[in-house]
């Protein structure tokens, strides 16, 4: 069973749609749109296991240039 989440970020101001897009092309991310709100874009992504999912969202996903802030959210199934 994979390890989903929604990672919920913030960027710098007019950034959210350039982020999102290069979010979108990274491997293990299912979906990346640019928001209205507190967040300026939400992502949704998936890995093998939780250790692979920080992995994501550290190496990969904070890298990208414009992110000021992540709050990441595990799906979990009750």
């Amino acid at each position: 069973m994979v390890v989903q989440a929604y990672i919920l970020i913030q960027t710098e101001v007019g950034k959210a749609a350039e982020v999102a897009r290069e979010i979108s092309e990274i491997e293990g991310v299912t979906l990346a749109e640019d928001v209205t709100g507190p967040y300026d874009v939400i992502v949704r992504a998936e890995a093998d296991n939780v250790d692979d999912l920080g992995k994501l969202v550290v190496a990969r996903v904070q890298g990208v240039e414009g992110i000021t802030r992540t709050l990441t959210c595990p799906v979990v199934h009750l």
